[in-house]
């Protein structure tokens, strides 16, 4: 009987083009979609995507959890996420008859985290099989926090209007940072794939290479500094200086967060975390530098871009 010959790995140049391509296309969607000039489509359209963002993220992070072999209430998890996705956009949206400021957002997210992590004692109360509560707990919470927490800061971007002269303008600011952080994973997997020698630390992640470490941080800055020649001026307090820094802090913050990632995949024994995207994996394999990145953005824009 002939051998069957083994089907063919795909070169990496056409991996790349796959990665990319899956890349261009969700995000010109949501893009697209995001700077609609029918504001109720707009708005209502990035809450669907922010909350199948989250739902799809939570099934994918706790299946890792489960292929761990560690327990957690993902139901709950899920529930809550969606619930801390839609408490956020009416509070900043006003469609609860305020105007959410970060400091009234921010308590409601405390005061949220506050009941879910009652309501999780709760839930293992009322359990019949789990006796390792503490572990269901902590994974629970976690997998919120890393995953539906964190995200949450792309809609407290895109809705910041403090001071009022930036209302409007938060769509400019997500654009900008989706745009330096996937070209820092474009940059990262170019150089790496055609130079890269030196190992970053491969017993998480064998195909990093500080190489491409480099490359990621090149890249990033550049699109950061070409994104501010042509749209700084509509992006309060941005400058040559603070593209520079962001450049290099949100393209190291993304290495960082897909580092991660790969360890929660390297523990669960997976490649990918999901199927959705062709050359790409699931939505964790997307968002896993986004998540770290949101808040950093978030937080440079709050304190330093746009402080009095």
């Amino acid at each position: 009987m002939p051998d069957l010959a083994a089907p063919a790995s795909p070169s990496k140049l056409n991996v790349f083009f796959r990665r990319l391509s899956s890349t261009l296309l969700l995000w010109g969607v949501v893009l697209a979609a995001m700077f609609s000039s029918n504001k109720a489509v707009s708005d209502f359209f990035f809450l669907a995507v922010m909350t199948f963002l989250v739902v799809t993220g939570l099934i994918e992070f706790y299946g890792l959890v489960g292929k761990r072999g560690l327990a957690c209430f993902s139901a709950w998890g899920i529930f809550g996420g969606v619930l801390l996705m839609l408490g956020t956009f009416l509070q900043l949206t006003g469609w609860i008859g305020t105007q959410g400021s970060p400091a009234r957002v921010n308590d409601f997210e405390t005061g949220f985290l506050i009941f879910f992590v009652l309501g999780l004692c709760v839930r293992q109360f009322v359990s019949r099989s789990n006796t390792a509560g503490i572990l269901a707990i902590s994974t629970t919470l976690f997998g919120l926090m890393y995953v539906a927490w964190l995200l949450n800061f792309i809609q407290k971007i895109h809705f910041y209007t403090f001071p009022p002269s930036l209302a409007g303008t938060g769509k400019l600011y997500v654009l900008y940072f989706i745009l330096v952080t996937k070209f820092s994973d474009t940059g990262a997997y170019a150089v790496g794939s055609l130079i890269g020698r030196h190992k970053m630390i491969p017993r998480i992640s064998p195909g990093k290479t500080w190489e491409g470490f480099a490359g990621a941080i090149l890249i990033s800055t550049l699109v950061s500094l070409l994104f501010t020649r042509f749209l700084g001026e509509r992006m309060q307090g941005m400058n040559w200086i603070h593209a520079v820094s962001l450049g290099v802090l949100l393209s190291v913050c993304a290495v960082v967060g897909d580092l991660i990632e790969s360890l929660f995949k390297r523990e669960a024994g997976v490649k990918d975390s999901g199927l959705l995207f062709p050359g790409i994996g699931g939505i964790l394999d997307l968002l896993d530098s986004l998540l770290f990145n949101a808040p950093i953005m978030y937080l440079y824009l709050r304190h330093v871009l746009t402080h009095p």
